[in-house]
């Protein structure tokens, strides 16, 4: 199958290096996957506490997250160059094996944060004599988000850093 012309934008975007420097070792990816991560414990809590809250000043947390959180899912994303975002036929048989690697390691870590979801939900309904529903949705959309992007952490956790030639130096 031959690629689309949005299939060879996508491809253009994902692997435009002019913001590599945001990515270009393993202490910033680490970094930029703890700052995204966050924004995203502070973006799905306070959207939580705007459904399920009577107030109404969570949804200016999420509007005032939702702009960094998307920069820095770019950042992730070309650190990636594009590894969960491209279409299967724009990625080379590698890379497909990494993708499905890093798919089946954020299915094991989104499975223990799924256990300790349940034991939690659990442990607070013992504790508190609460109806269990009061907490089992919050907790629900919260591992919900996990399991989203947890995909997109592991593979910017697992990328290797562009290794620098250094024979076009010595010539």
């Amino acid at each position: 199958m031959t690629a689309t012309r949005f299939d060879q934008r996508m491809y253009a975007v994902m692997n435009d290096r002019r913001a590599a420097g945001l990515y270009a070792t393993a202490s910033r990816r680490r970094l930029l996957v703890g700052a995204h991560a966050a924004l995203t414990a502070v973006g799905v809590g306070a959207w939580i506490g705007a459904v399920f809250g009577p107030s109404f000043w969570p949804v200016l947390v999420v509007a005032a997250a939702l702009l960094p959180w998307v920069v820095l899912t770019g950042a992730l994303n070309g650190s990636t160059r594009g590894l969960l975002e491209l279409r299967g036929r724009m990625l080379d048989e590698r890379q497909l094996v990494e993708r499905d690697r890093v798919r089946a390691l954020a299915h094991r870590i989104t499975l223990w944060v799924l256990i300790a979801a349940a034991l939690g939900t659990g442990a607070y309904g013992m504790m508190t004599d609460a109806p269990l529903r009061e907490a089992v949705t919050p907790v629900l959309v919260g591992v919900l988000a996990v399991h989203w992007i947890m995909p997109l952490w592991v593979a910017a956790l697992r990328v290797q850093d562009d290794v620098v030639d250094d024979a076009g130096d010595e010539a």
